[in-house]
């Protein structure tokens, strides 16, 4: 059987299909990876009107690849754009979308469920500070790196704003259950729409069904601009009030009465989160925790989101009880750590020499000796504490800019220290 092509790629199988076109498993042979491809339909693009539009929604997608960067972010690696042949290649995304889990039956349980709605509004921020607002944030649109997991990706920015003052704009695109009241209302709109539509998004994963429902879309839109939705919580028993309160706030008909940034979204998802986690495993970090906590330190001050990201997949995490030696004294050492929570003493030969809080790094020496160095001191916590720890050979592994900015910041701790030692000395 022959290998069916689509420019360079070869086409494995249909793995979607929608209104004006298919998506397509294909393996790239030069990229030697499997990639995801949307082709318009032949008839769609002959259309005098819909080909017209949905090659512009191409085009808007394809003109944003260079921009949005981010590990929750699908990348678009091609485009071919013509009469009579249309399509985008972009990340193959393995584990469905979250339309999988909006209905009664199949809802995510509450941790997982923060934890995708976090990356969503991480994700959503940097597309913020790009200037990009999505416009078209619903369930589909939201792909999951695996069918179990809570690693997201964010797809569909053909619809999307470029900047505040875009005047290419393309109206009528959307899901009207997911629009804003400014949407519904063709007002202006910013990424508060998008806070907006992703506050429907947890408030479906939450109870199973939409915070409106119409038989007909002028009802429909109708009660958007109009009506206040419901509390999850008299569609579902047992939702926390702090979700509650996220949601009805995510989800206000007034501008000023909405989070006003992704950062207070985010911030109030990971407090809920992170309560929610004391509660069930006091052993487990979530992910939206660890990110907040990396964001806090001054360590990493000068980390871009993606990189972030990044340092939670090479560090190891872990909570330690009072009383752990985390590194001894005389004993070689291939590994630096932050201090995330708790508190820690530093002991050299037995006399106390410091005490550590959170946020500040030890173990540093080793990154600047080959093959790791001897601890000149020992760290131990005086109480509950987290830690993560970054080995060198993970460091590696990591990106460029992710090394670089690890090495400019451990050197900025280095001075800082060196700097009050030789005051130290003075003083004697």
């Amino acid at each position: 059987m022959a290998v069916q092509q689509l420019g360079k790629y070869e086409l494995r199988r249909r793995i979607g299909e929608g209104a004006t076109g298919t998506v397509h498993l294909a393996w790239d042979p030069f990229r030697r990876q499997a990639v995801a491809i949307k082709q318009l339909r032949r008839d769609v693009l002959r259309h005098p009107v819909h080909g017209r539009l949905n090659r512009r929604l191409l085009r808007n997608e394809a003109s944003l690849a260079g921009r949005l960067v981010h590990p929750h972010i699908v990348q678009v690696h091609d485009a071919v754009i013509g009469d009579d042949e249309a399509y985008l290649v972009m990340d193959y995304v393995a584990g469905g979308t979250l339309a999988d889990l909006v209905r009664p039956g199949a809802l995510p349980a509450l941790e997982r469920l923060l934890e995708i709605v976090f990356k969503c509004s991480c994700a959503l921020d940097f597309a913020f500070h790009q200037g990009v607002t999505h416009r078209d944030i619903k369930p589909a649109n939201i792909l999951l790196a695996d069918a179990g997991g809570s690693d997201i990706r964010i797809s569909d920015f053909g619809a999307a704003l470029r900047s505040a003052s875009d005047s290419t704009q393309i109206v009528g695109i959307g899901s009207p259950a997911y629009m804003s009241p400014q949407q519904v209302r063709e007002m202006p709109v910013d990424h508060r729409s998008d806070i907006y539509s992703l506050g429907v998004v947890m408030f479906q994963l939450l109870t199973g069904r939409l915070p409106f429902e119409s038989d007909n879309q002028y009802s429909l839109l109708y009660r958007i601009a109009n009506e206040t939705p419901p509390l999850p919580s008299e569609l579902r028993r047992g939702i926390p009030p702090a979700l509650d309160r996220i949601v009805r706030r995510a989800t206000e008909k007034e501008l000023e009465r909405r989070y006003q940034s992704w950062t207070e979204f985010s911030h109030d998802l990971a407090l809920a989160f992170r309560n929610r986690s004391i509660e069930l495993d006091r052993s487990a970090i979530p992910e939206a925790q660890k990110f907040q906590s990396l964001r806090a330190m001054p360590f990493f001050r000068g980390f871009a989101d993606a990189e972030l990201w990044e340092v939670i997949g090479l560090a190891h995490w872990e909570r330690v009880g009072p009383g752990t030696v985390v590194m001894k004294e005389g004993e070689p050492g291939d590994h630096f750590s932050f201090l995330v929570e708790g508190e820690a003493r530093v002991r050299k030969r037995g006399k106390l020499l410091n005490f550590l809080s959170p946020g500040e790094c030890f173990g540093e020496v080793a990154l600047f000796s080959a093959g790791g160095a001897v601890r000149s001191a020992s760290v131990e916590t005086t109480t509950d504490s987290a830690l993560a720890s970054v080995d060198l050979r993970a460091l590696e592994r990591g990106s460029e800019t992710c090394r670089m900015q690890f090495y400019k910041a451990l050197l900025g701790v280095l001075a800082t220290r060196l700097s009050m030692a030789s005051a130290q000395i003075a003083n004697f």
